[in-house]
């Protein structure tokens, strides 16, 4: 299985900074990490043939245009042997190239692009895709393109981390739903923490335990691990190493019943 029950990993790179990781993918051994690899090119391949379905829909409406930037890069401009030309017309051409050399960069850029569509609209994959472009309507492909792209670009697993400085504060991180969704973190300084404990909230119809951040002058209380909530046994560990971690210098040992 690619995912697990969400368990519990703990680093301590020091002796004042301890990180909790709640994971629901397995440990990384290197059978899951070629599989994940195998998986996520097989995703991309799947990616790149709904894009060039995409394409086909686009390239067979009439929004689309049938001249490429190729024919105006395909013949040079006539050069002057005359030295009298070359004298008065040093200027200009000058002036010509500074201002369009980005543009036929960009030109050249997007004729290299248009021509690889071309050439795989022409292969067999291509192909399908043209006759399923054109045997159904683009109100029907292209929210069903979108949709599988988003499919596509989903996380396996879940991950969310807790990260404890000694004087310095905590930090609580968790991962996106997509691939490209950046890491959601916050960090509350240690003079704005008032309390860590564990509490109970209604989830539906059932009960669960949480592990809640008390913090200065704020309304709400800031919950650890909100996607998983993972078991009482796990939040009850990570509490300890908290409070121990955060206020054993000051004589302040976590020792409680939960």
């Amino acid at each position: 299985m690619l995912t697990t029950a969400p368990y519990l990993r703990v680093r301590r790179p020091s002796p004042t900074t301890a990180e909790f990781v709640v994971s629901t993918l397995p440990p990384p051994t290197l059978p899951l990490r070629i599989t994940l690899a195998a998986i996520y090119f097989l995703r991309l391949v799947l990616s790149l043939g709904v894009l060039l379905l995409l394409y086909s829909v686009w390239a067979q409406s009439p929004y689309s245009t049938s001249t490429t930037p190729l024919e105006q890069l395909s013949s040079p401009a006539p050069l002057s042997h005359s030295p009298l030309d070359i004298s008065t017309s040093s200027d200009a051409t000058v002036t010509t190239a500074a201002s369009h050399s980005d543009s036929n960069d960009d030109s050249t850029f997007l004729a290299i692009i248009q021509q690889t569509l071309q050439t795989l609209l022409h292969s067999r994959i291509g192909q399908l895709c043209s006759s399923l472009a054109a045997s159904l309507p683009p109100w029907i492909i292209v929210p069903c393109s979108f949709a599988t792209l988003y499919l596509l670009s989903l996380r396996i697993g879940v991950e969310e981390r807790l990260l404890v400085l000694r004087g310095l504060g905590i930090q609580t991180s968790s991962s996106g739903e997509t691939i490209f969704s950046p890491l959601k973190t916050r960090f509350i300084p240690t003079d704005k923490i008032q309390d860590v404990l564990i509490n109970e909230a209604f989830r539906g119809f059932e009960v669960r335990h949480i592990l809640v951040v008390i913090v200065e002058d704020e309304e709400h209380v800031v919950v650890v691990f909100p996607k998983l909530l993972p078991r009482p046994c796990i939040l009850e560990k990570v509490w300890r190493g908290v409070r121990g971690c955060l206020y054993e210098q000051e004589g302040h040992k976590a020792d409680g019943k939960f």
